[in-house]
């Protein structure tokens, strides 16, 4: 979902892949001064928006999920976020509100309403085969665009 919606469109979007650039577990501590830490907080700091791709276990978001927004701290602060899920099946669409109440109510963050939800019937070898699922995922990147270039002006 992460990869259609960073093809979908022309603006500067940069998508940041925890299988590629994998971060440690936060211990509020020593984490925090490593290398691939700094610059993970300075691509958050320099976001305008944030549309986290992530898996629901156990109708909740991954532990990567949460260790991001742990190791992104601060520089979450007034952010606008939208979120796509997938999971196995179609009863766990609330599973991100816990993540998302913590964003707003600790990091003041703008959540888009527009959640995508997918289950493992919306693909076929990795690739996304329901149309509705694809306009969704267009339909998020561009309120996220608005929302957070509306909100940026002021």
């Amino acid at each position: 979902m992460a990869k259609y919606l960073v093809d979908s469109f022309e603006k500067d979007v940069e998508l940041f892949n925890l299988q590629k650039n994998p971060l440690p577990m936060c211990d509020g501590d020593d984490c925090y001064d490593l290398p691939e830490v700094l610059d993970f907080r300075e691509k958050v700091k320099n976001a305008e928006g944030i549309i986290m791709a992530i898996p629901v276990y156990n109708f909740n978001a991954s532990s990567g999920a949460k260790n991001i927004v742990e190791l992104g701290g601060s520089m979450l602060y007034d952010k606008t976020f939208g979120f796509m899920c997938a999971a196995g099946g179609r009863n766990g669409y609330m599973s991100v509100m816990s993540l998302a109440n913590s964003l707003m109510l600790d990091f003041r963050c703008y959540i888009v309403p527009k959640f995508v939800y997918a289950t493992k019937n919306d693909f076929e070898e990795d690739k996304i085969v329901n149309s509705d699922i694809k306009s969704r995922i267009e339909g998020l990147g561009s309120e996220l665009i608005r929302v957070s270039s509306t909100l940026s002006k002021d």
